[in-house]
């Protein structure tokens, strides 16, 4: 009887440039956040924003989650998700990824 590896690599498919850009979006959206939070009398820019970034970021979250169980992604991908900083923490790890793959910011989308 054969083994069978459960635990295979990611490889790159269909969901993999989609979740980059969404990756992009939400760090986009999560910086403008921070700077209307940060600016005083931008109250209704602040929650716009903050209810972009908060379904924005659960999208992000549930897509990585998807491509991980499609074996597009690895699952580091969505630890680095996960930690404080959020949506910049993925736009790290797709770096990483792309420069493991060899491939420019310019060819990688």
């Amino acid at each position: 009887m054969e083994a069978r590896h459960e635990l295979r690599p990611a490889r790159p498919g269909v969901l993999y440039p989609w979740l980059r850009r969404a990756s992009w979006l939400e760090s986009a959206i999560f910086s403008g956040l921070l700077v209307v939070w940060i600016a005083p009398g931008a109250d209704g820019a602040t929650a716009a924003l903050g209810w972009a970034h908060g379904i924005g970021y659960l999208a992000l979250l549930f897509g990585i989650f998807a491509g991980v169980l499609r074996h597009e992604v690895p699952f580091w991908l969505l630890a680095a998700t996960f930690t404080p900083v959020g949506p910049l923490g993925s736009l790290v790890g797709f770096a990483v990824l792309d420069r493991r793959r060899g491939l420019t910011a310019s060819r990688a989308v």
